[in-house]
């Protein structure tokens, strides 16, 4: 059994229209690949991307690239793609970066951004991938910890670059810049070199990426993953999206997070699918872009919560989604009135499915799930990883309905996808990898029919008086609410119950914040959920803060809210339960 032979299985499976049999199928793939000898040396974008779809499939698309802006279209067929990628690598290799070294990606979704990311995988090269939303303080301390050998950039982001690259003394060997940057190499230059390339021996365990993770507390880890790990653990996320040969896929996130590389780099292209890539700029759109998804006819498409619940604003009936075949959401989990109100628009359900940049796709509604899922459980353990629960003292749990720690058993099989290693945090690879499992920080349950149910993150937990509650739930009685758009949940200090459940809110757009709303959201929350889970105070804001890749920040509310009890300062939308007395009569039934 050979990794070739395992791409062209999982393919073949792809297509199956039988849901017991795609599902037989594909557990035996994955049983073959956790049992097989990895070979020492890989490289995906030579013996995968080349070796089988140039060669097989060189003249079907692999990448749709439209500007929804000014209606601009880019596409390349995979040949073309490697082309293109070759000279890029060419261009690094010309001047000085080698086999090893790494390139940071600071540059939105352009073709440009694929091209270099296939260059770097071929290379043997380490692909920082970079958000353009960096501060130059925060590319200080990347490049302090992490420094440079080659960048790519857009226009706006040179100029950051270079103030952080001064302000630490440090020079990369080339700086590549889309456009026109004094100090820098125009991409246009690239075009020049030539359209074939050698690929790079590299070792299945060699490093070829590097994500700062934005994570909800701390400071940025690096995040290490392998020539095998990425690219072949990515089955796992092909699988459980369900992508197939010749599809057109979209995934709506940003390069510079994890997810991009999930789901608009490697799950297409693993799978000989077309990759899409809409830019949209500054301002997101959400009417323009769905309206995208339905005239350029996408079969799968994938969106973050945040994007998710935007999209409910949008007359969805006016748009024709009769291509659309799979529709997915990860980062967090979504709440099932989002997932009921698509289905009923577009006949498509939404999928969750829960992953980490750590990792693969570990956790999933698969295709053969649909009719199955049910709203507000993000799935079962997909077949690549041994997934389980730990209580506090590191024993597995096997009852149904207690909540644990999602950790990814490691004495039977390490999971390829899994990470390699967070670099130069030896601290924190002993925190997360204790007695055979890897402790992901994330939080679930199951249930007797063996569906997992997302809790929040460890740290998010809130702890009132006896009680333990996950941020999600309430959060999910909030949005349900016709006035909230967005909801966040956080402890608040209180010297009697350690915690009160507090629950910040973005309205609709017309919607005003008042006393007689606030009033209606503590009502509904206490006909929907369990006393002790209701909110005791809530508060409106204009917006919520977020990481890059679209998750709220709750560890910065949670921060906010301690120092403003220590100031004893009130927000000036901020309401408390005990100030209604309306709701007395009402907690007597609760």
């Amino acid at each position: 059994m050979s990794l070739e032979s395992i791409y062209r299985d999982l393919m073949s499976v792809s297509v199956m229209e039988d849901d017991e049999k795609k599902a037989a199928a594909s557990e035996a793939v994955f049983t073959k690949l956790n049992r097989m000898a990895i070979p020492s040396s890989f490289n995906w974008a030579s013996e995968i991307l080349e070796g089988i779809h140039v060669k097989e499939r060189g003249d079907r698309a692999a990448l749709l690239w439209v500007d929804l802006n000014t209606g601009l279209e880019r596409r390349y067929t995979y040949k073309e793609l490697a082309e293109e990628s070759n000279r890029c690598l060419n261009f690094l290799r010309a001047n000085g970066v080698a086999k090893g070294e790494s390139m940071y990606m600071m540059a939105p979704s352009v073709p440009e951004t694929w091209f270099s990311n296939i260059a770097t995988i071929k290379g043997g090269l380490v692909a920082v991938p970079t958000a353009d939303t960096m501060t130059v303080r925060e590319l200080e301390y990347r490049f302090e910890s992490y420094p440079p050998q080659a960048i790519l950039a857009d226009v706006n982001s040179a100029k950051l670059i270079d103030e952080a690259l001064k302000n630490i003394g440090v020079t990369p060997k080339v700086k590549i810049v889309l456009g026109e940057a004094q100090g820098w190499k125009s991409y246009d230059e690239i075009s020049k070199e030539k359209a074939t390339a050698e690929p790079a021996d590299t070792k299945s365990s060699d490093i070829i990426l590097c994500f700062f993770t934005s994570g909800t507390t701390g400071l940025a880890k690096r995040v290490a993953h392998t020539a095998a790990s990425y690219p072949i653990g990515h089955l796992s996320t092909a699988n459980i999206i369900g992508v197939r040969p010749g599809d057109l896929h979209n995934n709506l996130s940003q390069p510079g997070w994890a997810k991009w590389a999930w789901s608009c780099l490697f799950s297409p292209l693993n799978m000989g699918a077309t990759s899409t890539g809409f830019y949209y700029g500054a301002k997101f759109d959400t009417g323009k872009y769905l309206g995208a998804i339905a005239r350029y006819k996408v079969n799968v498409f994938c969106a973050p919560p945040t994007a998710w619940r935007a999209f409910m604003l949008v007359d969805l009936e006016k748009l024709d989604f009769g291509s659309l075949r799979e529709s997915l959401s990860a980062g967090e989990p979504l709440n099932p009135e989002i997932i009921q109100k698509w289905k009923k628009s577009t006949g498509t359900e939404i999928r969750d499915f829960y992953g980490q940049t750590e990792s693969t796709a570990m956790i999933g509604n698969p295709p053969w799930y649909k009719g199955k899922v049910i709203p507000g459980s993000f799935g079962r353990p997909a077949f690549l990883y041994d997934i389980g629960l730990a209580d506090d003292q590191g024993n597995e749990i096997t009852k149904a309905d207690e909540v644990g720690h999602i950790v990814v058993k490691l004495d039977k099989w390490r999971a390829l996808g899994l990470f390699d290693r967070y670099v130069g945090d030896e601290e924190k690879m002993k925190s997360v990898f204790v007695d055979n499992f890897y402790y992901t920080g994330d939080r679930a349950s199951f249930d007797e029919k063996g569906y997992w149910w997302f809790v929040g993150r460890a740290d998010d937990v809130i702890k009132s008086s006896d009680y333990r509650v996950g941020p999600f739930e309430v959060e999910s009685a909030l949005i349900e609410h016709h006035a909230i758009v967005e909801a966040a949940v956080v402890g608040s200090p209180d010297p009697q119950r350690w915690q009160l459940v507090k629950g910040f809110m973005v309205l609709r757009p017309g919607v005003e914040p008042s006393r007689e709303l606030a009033l209606e959201v503590f009502q509904h929350c206490m006909e929907v959920l369990a006393k002790f889970k209701i909110p005791r105070i809530l508060e409106f804001v204009p917006e919520l803060p977020k990481t890059i890749s679209g998750k709220i920040r709750r560890v910065q509310l949670r921060d906010s809210e301690q120092a403003r009890k220590e100031k004893q300062e009130k927000g000036p939308q901020e309401y408390f339960y005990q100030d209604f007395p309306e709701l007395k009569s009402s907690a007597k039934k609760s």
